[in-house]
């Protein structure tokens, strides 16, 4: 059964970032860190469509990847310190700066996906004409 309730336009980029439902921007996204509730708690949205994949994932890799990477090549022009200075600063930059990242890129995701009513592709099955 299909809900036909009316729920007023949410951002869906504060929404997302936020962790908050794309549906009525009040109930929570999230279960855990990246588990996604089974629906929301406000105005009871089924999440059962939400489905990011890979990505936030790409995204995150994409943009902590620039980030770090322009900061290894400016200190290490700049410094030329020893690989393991390059090491101990880098490492633990990019796992935090990703891990950062992550969930507010999948609320994201996960928004954009309701707000745009993205579904899985499927093929036209010429017998159902």
């Amino acid at each position: 059964m299909e809900d036909k309730a009316h729920f007023p336009p949410v951002n869906p980029v504060t929404s997302g970032l936020s962790g908050k439902c794309p549906r009525c921007g009040q109930g929570k996204l999230f279960s855990g860190f990246l588990s996604v509730k089974k629906a929301c708690s406000a105005c009871g949205l089924d999440y059962s469509f939400a489905d990011s994949g890979d990505g936030p994932a790409v995204f995150v890799i994409m943009l902590v990847g620039f980030v770090v990477v322009g900061l290894v090549l400016f200190v290490e022009l700049s410094f030329q310190p020893p690989i393991w200075l390059h090491l101990l600063l880098w490492l633990p930059l990019t796992v935090v700066l990703a891990a950062a990242v992550l969930r507010p890129l999948k609320g994201l995701m996960i928004a954009l996906q309701f707000r745009h009513k993205a579904e899985e592709g499927r093929l036209d099955n010429p017998d159902d004409i």
